[in-house]
């Protein structure tokens, strides 16, 4: 081990520009495909966002009685789904429309009976705000005596679903591209560090060396290039969040997030080098 570690510090001391140029071509490569990620982790963010505004809105008959809609939102409580219920009393709903229409203050003031019925608003769990599960919910809720009208926005609810499953989509072919793409990159510049030591590796097989012996420095110093690539990308991510969270506010990666990211460039590092190591071998015996 201690070998393997001695010629991946020789690696980087006999070739600084491409030990440099293969950390950078990481650390570019990954740096894209963490600003796709970021794209996508603030798109879900915002969507989930206005889905936490999808409700039920059950529209009460005039004079029912506030005893029944309080036993009826214990039961409506218990059905799957529901987060939680909050009865709206007709004076409140009233109060409710004046503040949130203010430059119509003066019909307000003109009215001789309050138009507005009470209602029930029904909040709903995460995992059960889709279209589906909300039309579900609502049919249930027509079953109610006193419900005379039930509301939901179907249309909205099923444009968000659509606006989610195209945002997925987006992302994974986005991303899995720059992911193979960089992969790519990633090989050939690897593929230079073997090539500029290709009379050693000959050396080696001449003397015996098996071929995991004349992989592992090779395998190590991708694995080390790939996370040093990773970090730069990490850092590099976080400066251009800095830079747009100061005009537009976004997230950035969790600590778990962060870690998949510098993974991601140690496992290509690793697996760039594995993949042009084996080829040359594969070259080597061929001749």
């Amino acid at each position: 081990m201690r070998l393997v570690l001695r010629e991946t510090q020789l690696s980087f001391r006999r070739a600084p520009v491409l030990s440099a140029l293969a950390v950078t071509t990481i650390a570019f490569a990954l740096f894209v495909v963490g600003l796709v990620g970021l794209v996508a982790l603030n798109l879900q963010h915002a969507l989930n966002q206005v889905e936490e505004r999808v409700e039920v809105v059950a529209y009460l008959v005039r004079g029912t009685p506030v005893e029944v809609a309080t036993v009826a939102i214990g039961d409506i409580e218990a059905f799957p789904g529901v987060e939680s219920v909050t009865y709206v009393s007709e004076q409140d709903a009233l109060e409710r429309a004046r503040q949130e229409l203010a430059e119509f203050q003066d019909v307000f003031d003109d009215l001789a009976t309050n138009p507005l019925p009470a209602s029930l608003e029904v909040r709903l769990e995460p995992g059960f705000r889709d279209s589906e599960n909300v039309a579900r919910i609502a049919d249930w809720l027509r079953g109610f005596r006193f419900a005379e009208d039930i509301r939901f926005g179907r249309e909205w609810v099923e444009k968000l679903d659509r606006l989610r499953y195209i945002a997925g989509i987006v992302g994974l072919v986005v991303g899995g591209a720059f992911a193979v793409a960089s992969v790519i990159i990633i090989g050939t510049t690897v593929r230079m560090t073997v090539l500029q030591r290709s009379q050693e590796i000959a050396i080696m097989r001449l003397v015996g060396a098996t071929d995991g012996f004349i992989r592992r420095p090779f395998l190590l110093d991708g694995l080390v290039k790939g996370a040093l690539g990773g970090l730069t990308a990490l850092g590099l991510n976080y400066a251009a969040y800095s830079a747009i969270n100061q005009m537009l506010r976004s997230s950035f990666y969790s600590a778990r997030q962060a870690l998949l990211l510098v993974g991601f460039g140690t496992a290509l590092g690793l697996l760039a080098s594995a993949l042009s190591v084996g080829r040359h071998l594969r070259r080597v015996d061929a001749e």
